[in-house]
């Protein structure tokens, strides 16, 4: 694989994943919220759930939802109720107030520790299957069958990169005070909006 190849791969995916969708609406409320450190949680669990989709798709599972439709519809349907149902839960926790230390996870919407919100990042990530097709497209046409299992390692890392970098930068900006602030002000609606939003990608993942 040539150097421009491997770097054209890594470019798409970045517009891939820079492109507004559940991860960064989840991304942006849990930042807002919680804090940085939850944030970088679900940034490290959407790198992981980018590598498990990259993974996928070098195994043949775009091929394989190609010639098996039912699975592919078995697996949006699922994946949208499940981001239906965290838009959901979102917006029926818009009353509460911001989390403090007294709070446990059943208290509030998002997760506030590390491990919930690490399980949180990679069910929403892999709750959309459309990954694989993406994956599995640019793969198919970009990296050749000769391909060194080095380069593949290189690529899925600097993938998995990437993906928590964007995310990390997402978590820093709307994790700072100021921003803070204004969610803590407008945290009612916010929510209902943000939850909204999260309930209307999972729809259109499930019907899609």
């Amino acid at each position: 694989m040539s150097l421009t190849i491997f770097l054209s791969i890594l470019a798409l995916h970045l517009v891939a994943a820079i492109s507004p969708g559940p991860s960064f609406v989840v991304s942006v409320r849990t930042a807002a919220s919680e804090g940085f450190r939850p944030a970088a949680g679900l940034a490290a669990a959407f790198g992981l759930g980018a590598i498990i989709w990259a993974l996928a798709a070098l195994f043949g599972l775009a091929l394989i939802f190609e010639l098996l439709p039912t699975a592919y519809l078995g697996f949006k349907i699922a994946g949208g109720l499940f981001l239906t149902w965290v838009g959901i839960k979102t917006i029926l926790h818009a009353k509460d107030p911001l989390p403090t230390a007294s709070l446990t996870v059943t208290d509030i919407a998002a997760p506030r520790t590390i491990a919930s919100a690490v399980r949180l990042g990679l069910l929403t990530q892999l709750a959309n299957p459309k990954p694989a097709i993406f994956f599995g497209a640019v793969f198919a046409g970009l990296i050749p069958p000769e391909t060194s299992v080095f380069t593949l390692a290189a690529l899925l890392f600097l993938v998995f990169i990437n993906e928590t970098m964007w995310y990390l930068f997402v978590a820093a900006v709307f994790s700072r005070k100021k921003a803070r602030d204004l969610y803590a002000r407008a945290k009612l609606w916010t929510d209902r909006v943000l939850g909204g939003m999260i309930a209307l990608f999972g729809l259109k993942i499930a019907a899609g």
